[in-house]
């Protein structure tokens, strides 16, 4: 990956360090109540950012910073260490190290009403539970979590799914939203049917995120849901090009991996079909998804070439996973240039607590 120097931003409210990313956060700042129901909005999966030493170390200054940007953009929330954030490269510590840090600097900052989220995810009931505890100590007041995938045949039949689901809520649930991450790619395949979603709404999970992209399922949900009376499951889209398609379906909101590097342009969205300009909303969609598409194509890589390109900040991923060849970054970086551009162009949608 061929490097690119602009002036890195500097955050201008106090940065979590790995000082204060250790410390116990402060008891004065009136976060999202973990028992209200997650608001609707936009929120971004965050990256995970290193140092390029060898090994790899956290970079928390960065981590920070980028968690300020994106508040200050208005996305609604953020969720660390799920796929997007690196999660299977990540140590125990390093997940809580990366949340305590991404909570401490939007509190400093005035974005304690920003909720944050964890990715705890596990082969075992065991394992996740402990993920969703130390993701609670770290200051997160939900998860994400994967279906268990290391033995999928045992995963399917018997009311195993809903017993695991239920065991994550009753065992290390307690004040933290779980919210069901529905991706088949990062779960050998397995994908939850609407039937099996709207069980585990019963059993506890307070939502779910469609990364498999199915708006009909989502619809379904929604919908059933509505007619049980319950208006405090969210259903998210899981990618960037069907943000309008779940609204108008009845979703409430994504996130999306897009939101890293378009975070005013995927809320701009949002907020367009939700102020009722919908002829505006599609023609953002349409933007969108092309530029989405040129990120998904080049995954995890591609984020941090364009976050190095843009922002000065992004670096390289963990090994096994490889940066993009200096001919793939020209690639990537022509195909969004219009976009980064119109993002450039938005003004932020966030503020501060008052």
């Amino acid at each position: 990956m061929t490097p690119q120097q602009p002036q890195q931003e500097q955050p201008s409210a106090p940065t979590a360090t790995a000082t204060t990313a250790t410390s116990p956060l402060p008891n004065h700042h009136h976060h999202p109540s973990k028992t209200s129901p997650l608001p609707p909005g936009i929120y971004a999966p965050t990256q995970a950012f290193f140092h390029t030493t060898s090994p790899t170390t956290l970079d928390l200054p960065t981590t920070a910073q980028h968690a300020l940007r994106l508040a200050r953009a208005g996305i609604t929330g953020l969720v660390t260490n799920g796929s997007n954030g690196e999660a299977a490269h990540l140590t125990p510590t390093e997940r809580a190290t990366i949340t305590r840090t991404t909570r401490a600097a939007l509190d400093g900052a005035g974005y304690a009403h920003v909720p944050v989220l964890s990715g705890a995810s596990h082969a075992s009931l065991e394992g996740t539970v402990e993920l969703v505890k130390q993701a609670r100590e770290a200051g997160a007041g939900g998860v994400l979590v994967l279906v268990p995938s290391a033995f999928g045949w045992a995963m399917k039949g018997g009311g195993v799914v809903e017993r695991f689901f239920e065991g994550v809520v009753k065992e290390g649930g307690e004040g933290v939203q779980v919210v069901v991450y529905n991706y088949p790619a990062a779960a050998g395949g397995l994908d939850l049917d609407s039937d099996l979603l709207g069980r585990l709404a019963e059993v506890g999970v307070a939502g779910v995120k469609f990364t498999c992209g199915n708006v009909g399922k989502l619809a379904r949900v929604v919908g059933e849901r509505e007619m049980q009376g319950d208006g405090r499951f969210r259903c998210f889209s899981g990618v960037a090009d069907a943000i309008v398609p779940a609204l108008a379906v009845g979703g409430h909101g994504g996130i999306v991996g897009a939101a890293n590097v378009f975070p005013r342009a995927c809320v701009q969205v949002y907020k367009l079909f939700e102020e009722g300009r919908w002829e505006e909303a599609r023609v953002a969609q349409q933007r969108l998804a092309r530029a989405d598409w040129a990120m998904t194509k080049r995954a995890i890589p591609g984020f941090k070439s364009v976050l190095q390109k843009y922002h000065g900040y992004g670096g390289i991923p963990r090994l096994p996973v490889q940066p993009l060849s200096q001919e793939e970054e020209e690639k990537l970086f022509a195909e969004v240039e219009e976009m980064m551009a119109f993002e450039a162009g938005l003004e932020d949608f966030g503020k501060p607590s008052q």
